[in-house]
């Protein structure tokens, strides 16, 4: 997992950078779409990493608003992750605790 990470974050980097490159020279441009379908998958970092280091898309608005829903997005997701399987909520399924059955005994019926 970690090395697909790396390559996702590498491939990304230096997709910003050639759309750096390329705008620079006037010619055919990558779409945003593209830039920020390699964010959501994985490569927010190097994205990040490019936009910081080759000045590339830090001053239009609309991209840096997708961009940054992308990465709140991204930090839900992981939160949401770390809550379940590590955090206050790390119960795992396989726990006795979340079976049907201890949930039903634990319940008091009033008839």
């Amino acid at each position: 997992m970690l090395y697909l990470l790396l390559m996702i974050n590498l491939i990304t980097f230096v997709t910003f950078a050639v759309d750096k490159w390329k705008s620079i020279r006037h010619k055919r441009r990558i779409s945003e779409s593209f830039l920020l379908i390699l964010t959501f998958f994985g490569g927010t970092i190097g994205a990040f990493l490019a936009m910081i280091i080759c000045r590339h898309k830090v001053s239009k608005g609309s991209f840096l608003i997708k961009w940054g829903g992308i990465v709140v997005l991204q930090l839900f997701v992981l939160a949401g992750y770390w809550n379940w399987y590590v955090g206050s909520f790390g119960k795992r399924l396989d726990d006795k605790s979340l079976e049907w059955s201890s949930f039903f005994d634990s319940v008091k019926i009033k008839n």
